[in-house]
């Protein structure tokens, strides 16, 4: 039973955008704070940005200024706008709901130089 699912992930060049999306179950989006997740190959899984119910986001500083987290409560979804792409930033990409705990299966993003 899937309750988040990411999409948007490809291959862009450096200096490129992605824009991601997390389509959520409307039960475990509403009123809830959500966030993204990275994890690149060889290493833990990161957060990258979080956004609560009423708007206030928070950023890892490495994606700060490049990266816009969004959400439309209406459509239950969560985005991820990544601009001025880095090859550092390559990694499957995380849809998370705080309060349950939940997370997306992931969306790979490749950015190459």
């Amino acid at each position: 039973q899937v309750q988040l699912v990411e999409s948007g992930g490809g291959l862009v060049q450096a200096g490129g955008s992605l824009r991601l999306s997390c389509a959520a179950s409307r039960s475990i989006f509403s009123g809830n704070s959500m966030a993204w997740y990275r994890q690149a190959p060889g290493n833990k899984r990161e957060f990258v940005a979080s956004i609560t119910s009423g708007g206030k986001t928070n950023y890892v500083d490495s994606v700060k200024g490049r990266f816009t987290i969004s959400r439309d409560n209406a459509r239950s979804s969560l985005y991820l706008q990544m601009n001025s792409l880095k090859p550092e930033d390559t990694g499957v990409y995380y849809c998370y709901v705080l309060t349950y705990s939940v997370w997306g299966q992931g969306t790979q993003v490749t950015v190459s130089s």
